[in-house]
């Protein structure tokens, strides 16, 4: 296995854009292990699972009827033969990833499949909600982002085209979920380097880390 970044932080932190340019620095594939969730999110909504039965949910974790790719543009989730990724960005299913999310069986489910991604090229930036506590405990370099509500919700609404009051009281709810699950609630690993992007411009964000990382892969 290869060196691994880890990006972790709340929804709209800036962690994809980030991670995708941290991967073409560093010439390494990059993942977002949220897409397995959110892949498995949209697959269940497509298939109309009882979303409180825990054992359907997890049997369709291990299905080969999805999956996901890593590209070096973007993470991919195949339905059935079909590319689904434009699709697993919408609210609705961002709302039924987090609530999946908090079933340990779910986890436990998809978590090998996170972690084989590391095994695929040197090195790998893996960004999501528990990559640095969770996933890859040991990673070389652990980042932890954050920003206020406000600007997390104003960058999902200039992305989406969705009204920011909404999208502001609906990430509040979805963080207040995420940190408080009993099994790998996004928290800060110890050991991260946090930043705020409030302020920041996207290069601003990746020379910071990009720096930060030089120094501890040697």
């Amino acid at each position: 296995m290869g060196f691994v970044i880890t990006i972790d932080g709340p929804a709209a932190s800036g962690k994809s854009s980030v991670s995708r340019e941290l991967a073409r620095l560093f010439s390494v594939p990059w993942v977002s292990t949220g897409a397995f969730y959110r892949g498995l999110a949209y697959v269940a909504i497509q298939k109309k699972l009882d979303l409180k039965d825990i054992k359907a949910l997890t049997e369709l974790a291990m299905s080969d009827e999805w999956k996901v790719v890593m590209t070096s543009a973007k993470t991919q989730v195949w339905y059935r033969s079909e590319e689904v990724t434009d699709f697993i960005s919408q609210e609705q299913v961002g709302n039924v990833a987090s609530l999946v999310s908090h079933y340990p069986e779910v986890r436990s489910s998809l978590l090998d499949h996170q972690r084989q991604c590391a095994f695929i090229d040197r090195g790998l930036v893996a960004e999501g909600r528990d990559c640095g506590t969770v996933v890859f405990p040991q990673a070389e370099v652990k980042v932890y982002l954050t920003a206020s509500s406000e600007h997390r919700a104003q960058r999902r609404a200039q992305e989406l085209g969705l009204d920011q009051k909404e999208l502001v009281i609906q990430q509040k709810q979805r963080d207040e979920q995420d940190s408080n699950r009993k099994v790998a609630p996004l928290q800060t690993p110890a050991d991260a380097l946090v930043v705020d992007t409030t302020e920041m411009t996207l290069d601003e964000v990746v020379q910071k880390i990009y720096r930060h990382a030089q120094e501890l892969i040697k």
